[in-house]
């Protein structure tokens, strides 16, 4: 699914949840994206280094290892909440009624009892590598200049977390649609046809200008 957001509101209580998980995500996302753009700097810096100086950036394949679980993960929940990852919607687009909240929900249920199961485990590995015992309370670093690599460990079940409330908000969303039958349930990402799509990036190009 793609365009701009098609999450409806109200005032109900799985709305008002919905609304205030909503920053906590935008800022993982905006977080997430920071981190990406910075990498265009390091590599600059590298390169500009090594070509003049001869002296590239050191721990700069460090830093992007450190930099990778707030790349790619932190702005799941994001993406999530707005219908954005990859999906068949050739073949969901052609359901309707209670039939397709029943799919939504079955994939959403299934995509949350992995999350959990990742968030144990990703939450064990960080519990691995954290020691406050040791120096800078870490019990594995990195290879070139010893970072502690604890802190980009801890972001993986933080995200995991995020993204596992969101999925139990959704959940609820799906359900609540296929019990009552509802055309335009709110809390979740609804499928928008291909002209509705670009109908709403227009828009959204226009309202940038």
């Amino acid at each position: 699914m793609a365009g701009a957001s098609t999450v409806l509101e109200d005032s109900s209580v799985l709305s008002r949840l919905d609304r205030a998980l909503l920053p906590i995500e935008q800022v993982m996302a905006l977080l997430s994206g920071l981190a990406a753009f910075s990498l265009m700097f390091l590599a600059a810096y590298s390169v500009a280094g090594r070509e003049f100086f001869e002296a590239p950036l050191m721990g700069y394949v460090d830093l992007i290892e450190m930099l990778m679980p707030l790349i790619a993960i932190m702005g799941v929940s994001y993406v999530q909440r707005n219908g954005g990852h990859i999906r068949m919607d050739i073949i969901i687009g052609a359901m309707r009624g209670r039939l397709l909240w029943l799919i939504e929900l079955i994939m959403v249920v299934l995509i949350l009892i992995l999350m959990i199961a990742l968030v144990w485990g990703a939450w064990a590995h960080f519990d691995r590598s954290f020691d406050c015992a040791r120096p800078f309370c870490s019990r594995d670093s990195s290879i070139d200049i010893s970072l502690p690599i604890w802190p980009s460990k801890l972001l993986v079940p933080i995200a995991f977390a995020v993204l596992c409330a969101r999925l139990v908000l959704q959940a609820i969303g799906y359900a609540r649609a296929f019990w009552l039958n509802l055309e335009r349930p709110v809390a979740v990402p609804l499928i928008q046809s291909v002209a509705a799509q670009a109908r709403a990036e227009a828009e959204a190009l226009d309202g940038a200008d």
